[in-house]
């Protein structure tokens, strides 16, 4: 099952939430001050919870760090010129990494959406008025290989065209016509026979671009450029992320031309496909910022943390009859460790779901990785109805303790049932 499976799954999983989240709303919480102005999620009711999940857009991604929050709030007090700010932003992030160009856009599914655009209206201003409802002399489809056809598809699918399936290279090779625009390779898909190398190359013998979705695809740091020095003419990265920037801003990096044309497609211009994709000044200097505050950090440094925080957990269960916990760290998607508890139910008498739904109605709510007890979610992660999958990267400091803590009561007391 693929990463986008996973993604299906939580909303599935997750679309009970409200209700029963309602009533351990914010226990106790008042409208109250919080740390520089009003906590709205107080005087709202809205629960605050603890992310032992991961960067999942219904869990609001990531926590931005201090710098990038302070770059934020600077920003937000001075108005500039929208264009200006995201050109010298652009030509700023493509130096940082490595690239042609870069734009930043409205999340990772906006730059699927305008790097499409980009390659379909290239060096014809006119397109840009006319994508999707007349693509009429305009070259439409898109190869993809059919184990890369997934839940963002829609993304694409907005500038018009129409996906060609292929499944093995000689399929590839005979696929492109005089109506191929583009080929799309989704980075973690756990399918496919094609390799990355392979997709560029006959790609490019027929003079067609190639897109790369590696939106969750951070860390290691180093993938922000090793997919466009590969050869990928667009390759795009969700900003709020492992980089930690504004949930929704994401990353198109790749060919100057490319860049310029999804720029044409893209906000503040009216008759566009991209002008609902808006990014605010704040985005855009919040994306910068989490690209240097990435960029500060060592993928060492960072696997050391987050092995720390899963040894606190898995100490805290060590005593507990038949837990047996290991850390596992996805291939692609998500490259960081996880850890991973299984037990006997027959000693243990409750199901992952049944532990993961107590967390989350406690105080404080703790939110469990989507795969805790499923066959089908997976984004690379190992799944079957007998694991708990915490995801300890998204965590706060001084949270690991707190997950370790409820996770131990529960299991204790079903221990004693």
């Amino acid at each position: 099952m693929n990463q986008a499976s996973s993604r299906r799954e939580f909303f599935k999983w997750s679309g009970g939430m409200a209700m029963g989240l309602a009533a351990t709303s914010c226990a106790g919480s008042t409208e109250r001050e919080a740390a520089g102005g009003t906590d709205y999620y107080g005087k709202l009711g809205v629960t605050k919870i603890i992310n032992a999940a991961g960067t999942y857009t219904v869990l609001t991604a990531s926590i931005m760090p201090p710098s990038v929050q302070e770059a934020i709030a600077v920003a937000s007090k001075h108005p500039v010129r929208l264009l200006e700010l995201q050109q010298k932003a652009g030509e700023y992030i493509a130096r940082q990494l490595r690239c042609e160009a870069a734009l930043v856009s409205d999340g990772a599914a906006s730059a699927l959406t305008l790097g499409t655009a980009a390659c379909i209206t290239r060096a014809n201003q006119q397109a840009v008025l006319h994508i999707p409802t007349d693509m009429t002399g305009l070259k439409n489809e898109v190869l993809v290989q059919k184990a890369h056809r997934y839940d963002y598809d829609h993304a694409l699918r907005n500038c018009g065209i129409k996906f060609v399936e292929v499944v093995t290279l000689d399929d590839y090779q005979k696929a492109f016509t005089a109506n191929t625009v583009m080929a799309h390779f989704f980075n973690a898909a756990e399918g496919g026979q094609i390799s990355r190398e392979d997709w560029i190359r006959v790609a490019h013998q027929h003079n067609v671009p190639c897109f790369n979705d590696a939106a969750a695809d951070v860390p290691p740091i180093s993938r922000l450029w090793e997919y466009t020095q590969m050869g990928f003419d667009l390759v795009t990265f969700s900003g709020g992320k492992g980089m930690r920037g504004p949930q929704n801003s994401g990353l198109l990096l790749g060919r100057k031309e490319l860049i310029e044309a999804a720029a044409n497609n893209n906000n503040p211009f009216s008759d566009t496909v991209g002008r609902g994709m808006k990014v605010s000044k704040e985005q855009i200097v919040g994306m910068v910022a989490a690209v240097d505050w990435f960029l500060s950090q060592t993928d060492e440094g960072m696997e050391k943390e987050f092995q720390r925080r899963a040894d606190v957990i898995s100490d805290a269960l060590r005593d507990i009859p038949t837990v047996k916990a290991q850390v596992f760290v996805p291939a692609v998607a998500n490259h960081v460790p996880h850890l991973l508890i299984r037990y006997n139910q027959a000693r243990l008498k409750i199901s992952p779901r049944e532990v993961a739904e107590k967390l989350r109605q406690g105080t404080p709510s703790i939110e469990l990785n989507p795969a805790t007890g499923s066959t089908s979610a997976s984004a690379g992660l190992p799944t079957d109805e007998n694991t708990i999958v915490v995801g300890v990267w998204m965590l706060q400091p001084g949270e690991a303790t707190v997950v370790a803590q409820h996770l131990r009561q529960v299991l204790l007391e079903a221990s004693k049932a």
